[in-house]
């Protein structure tokens, strides 16, 4: 019996998936529980498992394409099994390409138009539209055989259809073939090109690209549009005195240095952090639209910048995590996000985050809630400034940090009091003890 392989959810907030290779082709023996392709989440690259065996008869998704999670992308059947798609999927089987099945959708529905205006005043459409079995170079672009959608978009885009080699059935140019002949360089014909005036400066490549959105940034656009609109914001800044820190940071990494350990000053801060949201449970907490829910153990998001945009790993119960535990496990997780590895329990859960730009030179910055969360840190960088102490004009090192609230969570007195708290133990580590 034949078994559809479904883009399935493989986290927890994702709507769409993108083919990022097919690990196994079609006429291949498949057991179920096989590997049957890599997909790209809204978070990570994770993999796609066979829910049943036989061989790999269709595959109706290419390498590159999204679907919308349930929507059916492949067919496993026994060999000699007859397979039934029907509608709208066995368009996209037989042409071996979701595209296809689009366009021959558009050109229904382009033939549906034609007639309903055939009754009214406009002019019908010159007899050369229709004769397209023979196309030929030199004819005019309505005669060559192209989808509707591949017409429009060469259109939009200045480009000639007689320039473009067509790679659908019988030669047909379909929409992946106009984008094609738009990322190349422009070439016109030997007579045109005598006839028309020289350019001033010679073009070289394109004058732009567009570049579709990963399954990452479109899943980043989403939460930014639910965050920085409907989330009143605002944002509290304070000016840290790090000399302690630099002094501990040194001891402490060279008591570690026989482990191979190193202690960052991001992990210095993400400890202290915790240690102040632990205390303030007030502020770790998120927004439930008819409660506010406070928690009592602080599992902190860590925002690490990828290929793609920005994901937030998970430190969890780093209020109860020691130094070196920290620095491994936020080293450990950076590294695997980077490689689109993390598991979503990895990336999922946060109670607070906290974003780090300091490395990049950035004095101060305001970042964005992580929504239901209420309340993310900007770290600037550590910086040697002058500054008065004691009616003394001295240079030390220093480091604003910003503190974005959600104002129906966390008001301005209780964001002040966690940042007193994280501003004690940061210029007075002692204070973590008291």
């Amino acid at each position: 019996m034949a078994t559809k392989v479904h883009m399935e959810a493989l986290s927890p907030t994702m709507e769409e998936g993108q083919i990022v290779t097919w690990l196994k082709a079609e006429g291949d023996e498949i057991t179920s529980g096989d590997v049957l392709a890599e997909i790209e989440t809204d978070k990570a690259t994770m993999e796609l498992v066979a829910r049943g065996s036989g061989v790999l008869r269709k595959v109706m998704l290419e390498e590159g394409a999204t679907a919308p999670v349930g929507e059916v992308i492949a067919i496993i059947a026994d060999p000699d099994e007859e397979l039934e798609l029907g509608g709208e999927g066995e368009a996209a089987a037989e042409g071996g390409d979701e595209e296809e099945a689009a366009d021959a959708s558009a050109e229904s529905s382009q033939e549906a138009g034609e007639k309903v205006d055939a009754g009214k005043a406009e002019p019908a459409p010159e007899p050369e539209e229709k004769e397209v079995e023979e196309p030929s170079p030199s004819q005019d672009d309505r005669r060559i055989k192209a989808s509707p959608l591949a017409r429009r978009l060469a259109e939009e885009k200045g480009l000639s259809l007689a320039r473009i080699q067509g790679s659908g059935p019988g030669g047909r140019i379909v929409k992946r073939d106009v984008e094609e002949a738009e990322a190349e360089p422009h070439r016109e014909p030997a007579g045109e090109a005598a006839s028309a005036p020289m350019p001033a400066v010679a073009a070289e490549g394109p004058e732009y690209q567009d570049v579709p959105l990963s399954q990452i940034r479109k899943t980043i656009a989403k939460r930014l549009v639910q965050s920085i609109g409907p989330v009143p914001h605002f944002f509290l800044t304070v000016d840290v005195d790090m000399s302690r820190v630099v002094e501990a940071r040194k001891r402490i990494n060279q008591a570690l240095a026989p482990q191979g350990v190193k202690i960052s000053f991001n992990d210095i801060v993400l400890k202290a952090t915790a240690m102040a949201l632990h205390r303030h449970p007030e502020c770790n907490a998120h927004w439930g639209g008819d409660h506010v829910r406070r928690f009592n153990r602080v599992h902190l998001g860590v925002a690490v910048a990828i290929e793609d945009g920005l994901i937030t790993p998970v430190v969890r119960d780093a209020h109860a995590k020691g130094l070196a535990h920290i620095a491994g496990e936020v080293r450990e997780l950076a590294s695997r996000a980077r490689e689109k590895k993390l598991s979503p329990d990895e990336y999922t859960g946060s109670t607070f985050s906290v974003s780090n730009l300091g490395m990049f030179g950035i004095e101060e910055f305001t970042a964005v809630i992580n929504p239901p969360e209420a309340g993310i840190l900007a770290v600037g960088a550590l910086e040697d400034r002058p500054v008065v102490v004691d009616g003394e004009v001295v240079v030390r090192p220093r480091m604003k940090i910003t503190m974005s609230c959600d104002h129906r969570v966390i008001d301005g007195a209780l964001g002040s009091q966690f940042l007193q708290t994280l501003t004690g133990i940061l210029e007075e580590p002692l204070m973590a003890l008291v």
